[in-house]
């Protein structure tokens, strides 16, 4: 979809995913003949386009850090959504964008990057998120990795995606999840594209390639008589000045240790070494189980069974660091398993790439520690109002 805005600004509008935008994208170059062609890319995702070898030169440390692992995680299965729908209709995700690159280059036209930073927007949005929220957002994903089917996928029309409405309305259900994120994803974005786009207008004719939902919002802002926008707020990660998380971490060994004091006192050490074994048992065992859940060697398991008790009392160290060492050293990925991810289409080629798997072991241990966490606590406590 080709919207004109001010005198000198297009519009397109397209699918990640749609041979015709692609073309569009072509057309609308070649009639417009721009100064400047704008995309919807900031500079993490144009090298993840152009540069072919970046996971191959992922430093590991970056793959066993817990929220880099989730993070990626993420970032795979979604491109392998889009891979899938890509090959079912022939046409290469991202292809609208790579088609604006080749067409400026090939007509030695200036190409303007007008998104903002990604990784600057899923850390706004991670901060603005409460617990609750985040929480659902972690089970929403994991449910999507373990129960995915690709059949699914079947149903999904690709003209509906091109629809304004179907793509606010899928922006909206993300939303119902996490509220708070709605406005650093969608709003926050639209204005800050439209303010890079308004500064590059400014030097000529532009051809903006956005997405099919952005393309109502970016309009809406360049229409106004004025766009007062500070790019460098926008860009800016709020730190917070308590967090939740961070002190239920510090406070777990705390607990832990008040409760063993407890029992030592009113049942002596039969009771108190009762609840080490349970703490052990129910901790370690659940983050195995996602060791496990994640198809990791058995000495990954054993280790997260070891570990996750051990490191749930250090808020310094996490089980799925030591479980993905372990994992890491065992089935180090190959040059192919980097290689291979940008083909992964189905959840068979998902789980059998050893840098997935790998993530997978560092997400999953994470996680089954951090829920034995909670239901071990309580569990001991109640040792002490037994008989």
């Amino acid at each position: 979809m080709k919207v004109k805005v001010r005198d000198n600004i297009l519009l397109v509008g397209t699918a990640h995913i749609s041979k015709e935008s692609a073309e569009e994208v072509k057309e609308a170059i070649e009639e417009y003949k721009p100064d400047i062609v704008a995309v919807e890319l900031c500079n993490r995702r144009y090298e993840a386009i152009t540069k072919k070898d970046k996971w191959e030169n992922t430093p590991i440390t970056s793959l066993l850090k817990s929220n880099n692992a989730y993070l990626m995680l993420a970032q795979t299965f979604l491109s392998s959504i889009q891979r899938k729908l890509g090959k079912e209709y022939g046409v290469e995700p991202g292809s609208e964008m790579i088609a604006a690159l080749e067409e400026a280059k090939r007509h030695d036209i200036e190409v303007a990057l007008v998104d903002r930073d990604i990784s600057i927007t899923l850390k706004r949005a991670w901060k603005k998120m409460g617990v609750r929220e985040k929480f659902r957002v972690t089970w929403e994903f994991m449910k999507a990795i373990l129960g995915y089917e690709e059949e699914e996928l079947e149903e999904l029309d690709l003209k509906e995606l091109m629809d304004q409405d179907v793509i606010s309305a899928m922006m909206e259900e993300f939303s119902e999840i996490a509220p708070s994120v709605a406005t650093v994803l969608v709003h926050e974005r639209d204005e800050y594209i439209a303010k890079k786009i308004l500064d590059e207008s400014k030097k000529g004719k532009v051809v903006a390639v956005v997405g099919a939902g952005h393309l109502k919002g970016v309009k809406e802002y360049l229409e106004k008589g004025k766009l007062d926008v500070d790019l460098k707020k926008l860009e800016y990660v709020p730190k917070k000045r308590f967090s939740i998380l961070k002190t239920v971490g510090y406070a777990v060994p705390v607990i832990f240790v008040a409760i063993i004091v407890y029992l030592f006192l009113i049942g002596g050490w039969g009771r108190a070494a009762d609840a080490l074994l349970w703490w052990f048992l129910i901790n370690g065992s659940l983050s195995a189980l996602g060791t496990a859940i994640a198809r990791g060697h058995p000495f990954s398991i054993a280790t997260a069974f070891v570990a996750a008790p051990l490191t749930s009392l250090n808020p310094a160290i996490a089980a799925g660091w030591v479980a993905g060492y372990v994992e890491f050293k065992i089935r180090k990925p190959v040059v192919k398993d980097f290689q291979n991810l940008s083909k992964i289409e189905g959840m068979k080629d998902f789980f059998d790439n050893r840098v997935i798997r790998l993530l997978m072991v560092v997400a999953l241990a994470n996680l089954g520690s951090m829920i034995g966490t909670f239901v071990a606590l309580p569990y001991i406590l109640s040792l002490g109002f037994g008989g």
